[in-house]
């Protein structure tokens, strides 16, 4: 007879500070003060609970960047996790600011393959393992380098360079502890829901993972995806909702015997709220609403970000501002630099800045028009519509695109009514961290690129180019001009 233990696993991802509920109708929709309500009910009334979080509790909010996490990991030590891994996003402030973060937190927070490279030394403790109701529970913290693309200004930091590097370190890490009967093991992953599948194909079973909870592509799930016999989940993004794992562990085997697995929506009609949690987010918010309270400008109608991989009003508006305001030919504006699916028609300092939180450097490049073109069908390669999240840019004004997916080429690609070709240079705009990784998104060396001429910052902060604009002007628009039409 099996002898069979029940654990329940419950799950976030990429939080990015979605701290407050949202009214929606006549529903309060998530906010960490009703997500705790729920972890805390699910605590009371199962026997073994575990609460994982898988990267990016970082960014998004006014109340996170403007304690640069501090305030983040108050709220995340009144929420309780059991383990954290990093994600892309926990480095937005520096590592040195980030290991000030980790001992001010009352979690684990793991990693298995970040290190210092002039000695090989681990950052971050590789796994934790939780022992509950006699078990032991196995959890690995992976990220890779692809994903850890802001780490690059730390030059003396590196990690794992890609996925099958990265399940060589499982491996190594699995190995080294099954002597000690590990009941259960949880990868905690913060690479994107594809990178995850391409993961757990490359891991041997003997290893023993079991599950992998994954982040970054906020993929949103009706079901695990099973590869190589590992369930693989996300819990889309926010707090709007959490994974649950219902897993019946036969820990004679040392594996899954059964498991349920849901997406749970977070809000008043279902989960109590965390009274404790909901007065230190507002003793926050009372202070920032002070100092972001104040009106910056109206637009004509409410602009809109809803992907991040299509032309959108909002991304054309701050195309435009950072193109007109430092003098370029093109300004390619970073997607993701865009936090907000909406903006207006009212814009007040405290939803810019959550629009808007990165404040990057802009570098001006001299790039001819063969290149440019080169750049932007590596832009549009194939695994750009897969959902998961590449590096993508809104246009400036003067662009006109036209990419047929079935045929894997543009159909139309202008400059100022002209086609793009030939040797004649132009002055585009990009922001320092996609500079600093232009090989990366764009498929071209910046060495070759330098040979046109040295790249110069035009601006020290996008941030400030912004709110200028913005502050000096009144009912602004911005509207879809094709100048990126994806077809087919």
């Amino acid at each position: 007879m099996k002898n069979i233990k029940k654990l329940t696993i419950l799950h976030s991802n990429d939080l990015h500070g979605d701290f407050l509920a949202e009214r929606i109708d006549e529903r309060l929709v998530g906010g960490v003060a009703y997500l705790s309500g729920y972890i805390n009910k699910v605590r009371e009334e199962e026997k073994n609970v575990i609460y994982a979080i898988a990267g990016d509790m970082f960014r998004g909010s006014v109340i996170d960047s403007e304690y640069k996490g501090i305030s983040t990991i108050e709220i995340m030590n009144a929420l309780a996790p059991d383990v954290v891994s990093i994600g892309n996003h926990e480095v937005d402030y520096g590592i040195a600011h980030l290991l000030f973060i980790e001992k001010c937190a009352k979690f684990p927070i793991v990693n298995a393959n970040m290190y210092i490279k002039t000695n090989g030394a681990r950052l971050f403790n590789p796994y934790k393992i939780i022992e509950i109701d006699g078990m032991k529970i196995l959890f690995i913290g992976i990220v890779t380098e692809e994903i850890l693309a802001s780490a690059k200004s730390e030059g003396l930091v590196g990690s794992i360079i890609d996925t099958v590097d990265a399940a060589k370190e499982v491996g190594r890490i699995c190995n080294a502890h099954n002597g000690i009967d590990i009941d259960f093991t949880v990868l905690l992953t913060h690479i994107g829901f594809e990178e995850d599948k391409k993961l757990a194909q490359l891991l041997d079973p003997q290893w023993g993972v079991d599950i992998i909870i994954g982040g970054h592509s906020h993929t949103f799930l009706d079901e695990p995806a099973i590869v190589n016999g590992i369930p693989i989940v996300q819990a889309g993004m926010g707090t709007d909702g959490i994974g649950r794992f219902d897993i019946d562990i036969d820990t004679d085997n040392n594996c899954i015997d059964t498991f349920k697995w849901q997406y749970v929506p977070i809000d008043n009609t279902t989960c109590q709220k965390d009274m404790i949690l909901e007065n230190i987010i507002h003793n926050y918010k009372n202070e920032t609403d002070l100092k972001y309270g104040k009106i910056v400008t109206k637009f004509k109608h409410q602009l809109t970000h809803p992907r991040r991989n299509q032309e959108t009003t909002l991304g054309n508006l701050v195309a435009d501002i950072m193109k007109q305001s430092l003098g370029l030919d093109v300004m390619l504006f970073g997607s993701g630099s865009i936090r907000l699916e909406k903006l207006g028609p009212t814009v007040t300092l405290g939803t810019l800045n959550e629009c808007f939180p990165y404040h990057d450097k802009v570098y001006m490049l001299k790039i001819k028009k063969d290149q440019l073109l080169h750049m932007l069908k590596y832009i549009c390669r194939d695994e750009t519509w897969l959902g998961d999240h590449t590096e993508f840019y809104q246009l400036s004004h003067g662009m006109h695109c036209i990419y047929s997916k079935s045929k894997k080429d543009f159909l139309k690609v202008e400059y100022e009514g002209k086609d793009l070709c030939g040797d004649e240079m132009l002055k585009v705009g990009l922001q320092n961290f996609h500079f600093n990784n232009f090989e990366q998104f764009f498929g071209l060396s910046l060495n070759e690129i330098l040979l046109n001429g040295d790249s110069k910052v035009i601006s020290t902060n996008d941030f400030d180019n912004i709110y200028e604009y913005l502050a000096a002007n009144n009912i602004i628009d911005s509207q879809i001009e094709d100048r990126l039409l994806v077809v087919d």
